[in-house]
């Protein structure tokens, strides 16, 4: 009995570093690091992923107006590891479907992704998970 109350034990505390398999939920920008520079989320309106188990849509929210679709795009975890495709955009945009790669980490409710874009510039954003 007290071998299988360890194994059991064991197996929950192993349990407890797996990373997610999605990020499924709704995420809000509260800042970033580029190229070194930290910045600030935006105070004029508000920046939201919603990620369901494999894409994601970005909106922008400004008090008095709808929600202003933005930017969809796909997403695979692998390891510590998220592979974000954007694949359209309002704006113009030069990384529309080209996978980037990202470390991420989650800590308690912040996902942080951190890497490099295709034009050099390194990034490390964070986004607080608000549902």
């Amino acid at each position: 009995m007290l071998k299988k109350t360890g194994l059991l034990l064991a197996t929950l505390f192993l349990c407890s570093f797996s990373k997610p398999l999605s990020l499924k939920g709704t995420w809000e920008f509260i800042g970033g690091i580029y190229n070194g520079k930290k910045e600030g989320a935006p105070t004029e309106y508000a920046l939201h992923r919603k990620y369901n188990e494999n894409s994601y849509e970005a909106f922008a929210l400004e008090k008095g107006y709808e929600p202003e679709k933005f930017e969809t795009g796909t997403y695979v975890l692998n390891g510590d590891t998220c592979v974000d495709t954007e694949t359209s955009c309002t704006q113009p945009s030069k990384i529309t479907n080209i996978p980037i790669h990202y470390l991420y980490t989650i800590k308690n409710d912040t996902l942080t992704l951190k890497g490099t874009l295709p034009t050099g510039m390194q990034v490390e954003e964070y986004w607080k998970k608000i549902k």
